[in-house]
């Protein structure tokens, strides 16, 4: 058939010539009694192109339009002339489907269009799969690394620019690990290419795992996400890193910022594979530069991730990955306050495998291979000046603690996750599985005092509750199975039901959780979603880490242990504007059953504490006689969380609009119901406004700024001071007995006070102040957006406002009284911060 055809061709042409002579023949008298009109001059097509589902513009991406092609700058933006006539344009990029369309220029420019591509599957398939719309949850955010890079007091970390987002809340201003609508920490989840992330912090929180330049895009759910993730309460982070440039041979990247200088190369693979390579390279310098003037190993971390892909045959790709991280710190201090060492060496490696494949002209098939190993020491052994105990003398006679402790975690996870996909008609059947074997391993022991002012006893600052001794070891499997259904709703709407079943190894649990989401369309601007499921999340110290507090997993009462659970409700409008500005409003509920905690001390183990103490009568109120929270686990725990975001955005925008960026406010509550009682949960936060924008001064400058204000989180405050404790060692009342507790005096015989943090019933029953803070940028691109070089200057905390993260009890002499005076200084934040950055692109 197809030699027929180009036989024909020939033949046809010579045809075509001939009929064009005879009509231009026949058409020769009213051609030279007629004078021919002008040809039309050439038309201006100019726009933008976006990421259709994140609305984020798209940089790299080719225009072809007519006999004329170009290809996108950073912003996404375009120019091409084309004739004035219907013009057939098409657009192409790298991981996102093509697409053609017409466009009418015969009458006027065209300035402003904006072309929607849409995103490959995740399985780079090649042949053609008809899927239905997908019903994605009201709180789900797309966060592309541009917007990470140049959001103002990030510091290139994702999770600070999450922070900015509504319903997202940093535990603490110099931290990275995130509150998410009435959730805590540890019941985040982080994926990363179907790989769960155990360790996604750098430096203490400083910065991320994730390096903005190698990513393709951060995808965060605030709830109500699919059931092809479990084992999380709260929120879902989607990672996933970009291939290398497989057009080029060798390109790349670099910068410089306030924490790290990296690296990146990336290319083709040679000769005539069809794939690409990247790898990057990171590393603290600040250590570098300090080391030549002083003897101590300050923080440091290095990175080496590679990455490779290759495709065998279209619709078949071979990924691998790997990353070594290694952080370090020694400091030894002898200061006025403070003198001791502080060690820290934390390890952490990863690798994976993915193989994706087409099945037949409407099948998917992902397979996802991963292993990951945490190793963290840190040990602390120093006296610290303990400002919260002292007697009642006008020189500052405060007491010392002493501060012995140890800690070795380790979490080593092989993990297989299989994902399977077709379409039925207007049906898009996923099927999958994933289990991971996991070994934990948590040590620690506590020689010297414990933190007078962890009103918890569980907490993971030294409470009260810690046992001495810990040595727990932990070899489980958990496992997870799914199945779920997309598909259309008449022409407007579309649902995502589906079904989750896990196993839980360490509680020998078969759980199910039901979840459902859907769309509806109001017209072509207005869509409607909503969504309800079920979650759990089982016990294990690869969540615990992340928490603020600490259970003994290994404890008789850890066998009747379950998962803990929660209910998700959400539902939002969405609206786009035009011009690029999207607004969403969006309402949740969140009821949290079978929570873990720390439970009481028991009638015994309370009686047993006391027995310790040798107080006079007139001192026995100074005694803590109240039970005390211990690490020992219960699933005692109750909890809800509701409230209502509004959010404005302007990712994307016109080539001729200068203002991009967005806003949020958030109106939340959340509480625990726990020890018999109801109280506000650690970091429920009634209110909180952001603001992040970036204004273009001219084609060079740019003026950027994120300011937020936020309620303060609930905090517990001293109720009082009472006599402190010490251990009579030297047995002053020569009764015998070396391990008893008597009042502790100075030097002077004076008694020491301490503070007195009451009852469980006084937990969280006051507020920090609230928190506010302004960050700006200044950016300049010697060239514009297309050139090579950006420096930008940058200050964290412009105002230098002096937020209060806690408050620390100081005691002062008080001349009026026998016992001293109690004041609280705030503590936790961020002076004002200067810092220079770069980037260059090779």
């Amino acid at each position: 058939m197809l030699g027929l055809i180009r036989s024909c061709v020939p033949r046809l042409v010579a045809a075509a010539r001939v009929i064009a002579t005879t009509v231009c023949l026949l058409s020769s008298t009213q051609a030279f009694a007629q004078p021919v009109p002008a040809p039309a001059p050439p038309r201006v097509l100019a726009g933008v192109v976006i990421d259709a589902d994140s609305r984020a513009p798209l940089a790299g991406a080719t225009v072809s339009a007519a006999d004329t092609a170009t290809t996108t700058d950073p912003l996404g933006r375009f120019r091409v002339q084309v004739p004035a006539a219907q013009v057939d344009v098409s657009v192409t990029a790298p991981g996102y489907l093509p697409l053609v369309t017409t466009l009418d220029l015969r009458t006027a420019d065209l300035n402003e269009a904006e072309l929607a591509v849409a995103r490959e599957p995740t399985y780079a398939t090649t042949v053609e799969v008809v899927a239905a719309p997908v019903a994605v949850s009201p709180a789900t955010q797309a966060v592309e690394p541009r917007q990470v890079l140049r959001t103002p007091g990030a510091l290139d970390n994702v999770f600070r620019a999450l922070q900015t987002l509504p319903g997202v809340a940093a535990t603490e201003e110099a931290g990275s690990r995130l509150a998410v609508r009435g959730g805590s920490p540890d019941q985040n989840l982080t994926v990363m290419d179907g790989v769960e992330i155990h360790d996604p912090y750098r430096l203490y929180g400083l910065t991320s795992a994730f390096n903005p330049e190698t990513i393709a895009r951060f995808e965060l759910a605030t709830g109500g996400f699919s059931v092809k993730h479990g084992d999380r309460l709260s929120s879902l982070l989607t990672v996933e890193n970009r291939d290398g440039a497989a057009a080029r041979t060798l390109g790349g990247s670099a910068a410089l910022s306030i924490t790290d200088a990296n690296v990146v190369l990336e290319g083709g693979l040679p000769g005539p594979s069809t794939g690409a390579w990247l790898i990057t390279a990171r590393r603290t310098y600040y250590d570098l530069v300090a080391e030549r003037f002083t003897d101590q190993d300050l923080p440091q971390f290095a990175d080496l991730q590679a990455r490779a892909t290759w495709e065998p045959a279209p619709g078949r790709k071979l990924t691998l990955f790997g990353l070594r991280s290694r952080q370090a710190a020694a400091i030894d201090l002898d200061e006025d306050d403070i003198n001791g060492t502080f060690d820290d060496d934390t390890d952490n490696d990863l690798w994976s495998m993915r193989f994706d494949t087409s099945i037949g002209t409407r099948g998917q098939s992902h397979t996802v291979v991963g292993y990951s190993n945490t190793t963290s020491t840190f040990g602390v052994d120093a006296a610290f000046e303990n400002q919260a105990q002292r007697s009642n003398t006008p020189d500052d006679r405060f007491a010392t603690a002493a501060v012995v402790f140890d800690r070795v975690f380790s979490v080593e996870d092989l993990s297989v996750r299989q994902e399977l996909a077709w379409t039925f008609g207007p049906h898009v059947l996923e099927v999958g599985a994933d289990v991971h074997r996991l070994s934990t391993a948590l040590d620690f022991t506590i020689a010297g005092d414990r933190n007078p002012t962890a009103a918890n006893g569980s907490s993971v600052q030294g409470g009260a509750g810690l046992p001495d001794l810990l040595a727990s070891r932990s070899q489980t499997t958990r496992g997870g199975a799914w199945v779920q259904d997309t598909w259309r709703v008449g022409a407007r709407g579309s649902l995502e039901a589906g079904l989750r079943v896990d196993r839980v190894g360490l509680t020998s649990e078969t759980l199910l959780s039901p979840r459902l989401a859907g769309r509806w369309s109001l017209g072509v601007s207005t869509s409607l979603k909503g969504a309800i499921g079920r979650y759990t999340q089982s016990p294990g110290y690869e969540k615990l880490t992340q928490a603020d507090y600490l259970l003994d997993l290994t404890s008789d009462a850890a066998r009747d242990l379950r998962s803990e659970r929660a209910l998700h409700v959400s539902a939002g409008i969405e609206h786009r504007l035009g011009q690029g500005v999207v607004v969403k409003a969006e309402g949740y509920y969140k009821r949290f059953t079978d929570l873990l905690l720390g439970r009481l001390e028991t009638g015994a183990e309370l009686d047993a504490r006391l027995a310790q103490y040798d107080f006079p009568a007139a001192l026995a109120s100074s005694i803590p006689s109240d039970p005390i929270i211990t690490t020992v686990p219960t699933n005692d725990g109750r909890g809800r969380a509701y409230g209502f975001d509004l959010f404005v955005s302007r990712m994307s925008a016109p080539a001729s609009a200068r203002l991009t960026g967005w806003a949020s406010y958030t109106w939340g509550k959340a509480d625990r119901d726990s020890y018999g009682r109801r109280y506000p949960f650690e970091y429920d936060r009634r209110h909180a406004v952001t603001a992040v924008a970036g204004y273009r001064l001219t084609s060079r400058w740019e003026l950027g700024s994120t300011i937020r204000v936020a309620s303060g989180f609930p905090r517990t405050s001293p109720v009082g001071l009472r006599v402190a404790a010490a251990a009579d060692v030297r047995d002053a009342d020569g009764d015998g007995k070396l391990t008893e507790l008597r009042p502790a005096t100075d030097a002077t015989g004076l008694l020491v006070y301490g503070v007195d943090y009451g009852a469980v019933a006084n937990l969280n029953q006051a507020r920090l102040p609230v928190f506010s803070r302004v960050d700006t940028r200044l950016t300049w691109r010697p060239r514009g957006h297309s050139g090579r070089w950006e420096y930008y200057l940058e200050v964290i905390n412009l105002l230098n406002r002096r937020n209060a993260g806690a408050f620390d009890p100081v005691l002062e002499y008080d001349p009026a009284s026998d016992r001293p005076r109690l004041v609280e200084e705030r503590n936790q934040s961020l002076k004002r911060l200067p810092t220079l950055g770069l980037r260059v692109r090779f």
